[in-house]
């Protein structure tokens, strides 16, 4: 496979971070660069001499730029195949030259259309044509031609040029495998748009189009996976905007594990949705743990409280800045935490954590940033050759849907635990089942075959903390025996989404032992 030396590179960008420096690197190897509109126009402000494509094709570039590159002395000059004597009599007899190095990103488009407030007029006009064009032709043509469309490739190509005068056929086949991976992720942005802006009659095929095609990009491979024989790394969505785990920043502690970053999403789902300064506490992807109170320091406090046994070694999330008091509580003996997750951390609370535990150099601090509401998306499980997609269970349900259906009424203060236990209770693997009171939880029944098992497990983790506490279920009761348990207890209220044809036996057993009852009306199952 011939290497043929690079003399001419037609360059087109959008984006010109380390651009400059780059082209005065090809202008010093004596590569002549042709180029078009603001692209030429930036380099010769710095003094390059460059090569004006419209002037080379003798062809203006019109329709306010839509029009500049589509030009066959532009692409004969990239697909020519230069180990064939007809292809370069070809280009000699059109007065076309050959283009070695063809650099090229393409029209903002995701940016664009990720902005507040932009037009379908704005959109369409990010829709490149010309670099795509030019990037494919370039990257079907790799044997001859160095396609770069990011500045992370700049320096490997002056390397090469300085140490050879061309590039390796490893670095063109590599070049051109990113090259096709950037037009198709950019192309299929361009598809979701339409699909999600397009008018269409079922408004189920918008919502769940006939194809989908997912864009990863790889953020960081990991140890391992759930064991350590299984192989994994964290991708992010392309246009993934820096909100949330994905966007987090590590400030301290071991390198994320996979279970560490399950586990870490988990506790900041659930105290994103709490208005009061609020901690949660996982272990194994279910809450054991979490509170809200007036001050972060007390809720961390009570929601270390709620199962201190299986909150060794556990996941934190904290809906506010990580404070000096707070430091201080899990600073204190006798405590081990893998991870913790907020906003942000005091300098003074940094210190803490990670100067005065004994675990201080292992725990990993991540930085969120300012929580932002919690908005829908679609969730994606897999499937042997295949995935299941639904909307995720993340909006909060409307109260006045809420219907109590038992002889007492909860009071306020039960009232308060019921909402409390009803955002819990979403977030503990079905069948679910929690106890709580005063904004804390204190059991968990989770991932049980049977829902009386999980009210069993649910009871004893609270052990004497039940007495006029609340309880929650994430689906109805299929028979009156758990709340006999429940009762027998001390528990005073319950809320669950009804809907079971014993409902009435259920509504019984309640009015029975004096217990209020809340009909949600809505189930939240998590398998």
């Amino acid at each position: 496979m011939i290497s043929p030396p690079i003399s001419r590179a037609l360059i087109s960008v959008s984006d010109k971070s380390g651009l400059l420096e780059f082209a005065q690197g090809l202008a010093a190897a004596g590569v002549e660069i042709y180029s078009t509109g603001g692209t030429r126009k930036h380099l010769e402000d710095a003094g390059l001499t460059v090569c004006d494509v419209a002037a080379y094709t003798g062809f203006p570039e019109m329709l306010d730029g839509r029009l500049k590159t589509l030009h066959p002395k532009v692409h004969g000059g990239i697909l020519c195949r230069h180990d064939r004597k007809d292809d370069r009599e070809s280009l000699a007899a059109a007065g076309i030259v050959t283009f070695e190095l063809v650099v090229v990103n393409l029209y903002p488009f995701e940016e664009t259309i990720a902005r507040d407030g932009v037009t379908d007029e704005e959109a369409v006009e990010n829709i490149d044509i010309g670099g795509p064009s030019m990037v494919r032709a370039a990257a079907k043509n790799h044997p001859f031609v160095t396609v770069v469309t990011s500045s992370s490739q700049y320096e490997d190509v002056l390397a090469a040029i300085a140490s050879s005068g061309c590039t390796s056929y490893e670095l063109r086949r590599r070049f051109a495998a990113a090259a096709f991976e950037h037009t198709a992720c950019y192309d299929r942005a361009i598809a979701n748009y339409f699909a999600q802006t397009a008018a269409v009659e079922e408004p189920a095929e918008k919502t769940l189009p006939r194809t989908i095609s997912l864009q990863l990009e790889r953020r960081a491979i990991l140890r391992y996976g759930e064991n350590p024989h299984q192989r994994a790394a964290l991708y992010a969505e392309s246009g993934a905007t820096s909100t949330g785990l994905i966007g987090a920043k590590q400030l301290s502690g071991k390198e994320l594990s996979y279970n560490n970053l399950l586990d870490l999403e988990s506790a900041l789902a659930i105290v994103r949705g709490l208005s009061l300064p609020a901690v949660s506490v996982i272990k194994h992807n279910n809450p054991c743990g979490a509170a809200a109170a007036d001050s972060l320091c007390e809720a961390v406090r009570r929601a270390m409280q709620g199962d201190p046994l299986s909150a060794f070694g556990s996941v934190l999330a904290m809906n506010r800045p990580m404070d000096r008091a707070t430091a201080e509580v899990l600073a204190e003996p006798g405590l081990f935490i893998e991870a913790i997750v907020a906003p942000s951390f005091e300098p003074k609370a940094f210190e803490i954590l990670t100067t005065r535990p004994k675990w201080k150099v292992n725990v990993r601090l991540m930085e969120v940033g300012e929580l932002q509401p919690t908005v829908g998306y679609w969730d994606y499980r897999r499937l042997e050759g295949g995935f299941l997609r639904q909307e995720a269970d993340v909006l909060a349900d409307p109260e006045s849907d809420w219907k109590v259906v038992t002889q007492r009424e909860p009071n306020d203060a039960e009232l308060a635990d019921l909402r409390f236990a009803w955002t819990m209770v979403r977030f503990v693997k079905s069948n679910a089942i929690v106890i709580c009171s005063e904004q804390a939880l204190w059991g968990a029944g989770a991932g049980q075959m049977s829902r009386v098992d999980s009210v069993e497990i649910a009871i004893t983790k609270s052990g004497v903390r039940s007495q006029h506490a609340v309880l929650g279920s994430d689906a109805f009761f299929p028979f009156p025996d758990s709340i006999e348990l429940a009762a027998e207890a001390g528990v005073v209220a319950v809320i669950q989404p009804g809907g079971s044809r014993k409902d009435n036996e259920v509504i019984e057993a309640c009015d029975r032992h004096g217990l209020a009852m809340v009909f949600t009306g809505r189930r939240h199952f998590k398998h």
